[in-house]
């Protein structure tokens, strides 16, 4: 008996990890004000934007011939930035509960922990993204979901960075308590400019092409831009994105475990405030 327990503490548990998703999902659908959160900034922003891109394209004919460009910059980026707000705001619940020592004191992994945080992150963006696509297609008839296939590498690539970002925010804010809470509202803002979100890395100054082309969704939203533009899928620029983001999820994992174990040699797991 003792065994088969030892062995089942040493696998990954799904029914942890599906009670720890119940739990964030309890918590959202209890509260009509997060609901009302996770569609009214996404569907600000592409109303904003998606009427900005008529108003330009008036005067140019570019954006004729980008596609609807703009817009599906909007949406990609919403996906990488609400990906990692999902993934982090459900590990600040815990925070803000003062329920993380506890956590950690349950047969609960760290590696459900944060799968459990991921399933999360992926609920609360289908949330705000669907409907953001929705208006798209009604105000602009743009149909982002008629980029096809290539939509996947998209996405996957995206979802992946905003992860690795949300598991080394998360680690910073366990080891140094809520009064880094900041970082996780911000450290998806200072990838934003090199990125290249709405324009192309060609813009930016030589030396920090270099820099750009060292974060994945970079390739993503230059893919985005020659399938769009010219209509030509560039698979290459996904598959080297896959291989950076392999190696930022494996590093922040990492430097998560390595911040959980600081936290709790320096007792900061259970007196997580400012």
């Amino acid at each position: 008996m003792s065994e088969l327990v030892s062995q089942h503490q040493r696998g990954i548990s799904l029914q942890r990890i599906n009670a720890m998703v119940l739990r964030y999902w309890y918590l959202l659908m209890s509260s009509w004000p997060r609901l009302l959160e996770l569609v009214y900034w996404p569907a600000l922003q592409i109303i904003t934007w998606g009427f900005l891109q008529n108003y330009i394209s008036q005067a140019s004919g570019f954006f004729a011939k980008a596609g609807g460009t703009l817009i599906g910059a909007v949406i990609l980026w919403d996906i990488l930035f609400r990906g990692q707000l999902g993934f982090s705001i459900s590990f600040l619940e815990e925070m803000w509960a003062r329920n993380l020592g506890n956590l950690m004191m349950s047969p609960l992994k760290p590696i459900e922990f944060l799968l459990s945080l991921m399933i999360m992150s992926l609920i609360r963006l289908a949330i705000g993204v669907i409907p953001m696509t929705l208006l798209a297609l009604f105000f602009f008839g743009f149909n982002f979901y008629a980029i096809g296939l290539p939509l996947i590498a998209f996405f996957c690539n995206l979802i992946f960075t905003s992860w690795s970002v949300g598991v080394f925010a998360s680690g910073l804010v366990l080891r140094n308590g809520l009064g880094a809470e900041s970082i996780v509202w911000t450290l998806m803002f200072a990838v934003m400019p090199l990125a290249c979100i709405y324009y192309p890395v060609e813009v930016l100054p030589a030396w920090l092409q270099a820099v750009a082309w060292t974060l994945p969704p970079t390739y993503v939203f230059e893919g985005m831009r020659s399938l769009l533009i010219d209509h030509v899928f560039r698979a290459d620029l996904m598959v080297w994105a896959l291989v950076i983001n392999a190696i930022l999820f494996a590093a922040s994992f990492a430097t998560f475990l390595a911040l959980l174990q600081s936290a709790k040699r320096n007792g900061s797991l259970l007196s997580s405030g400012e």
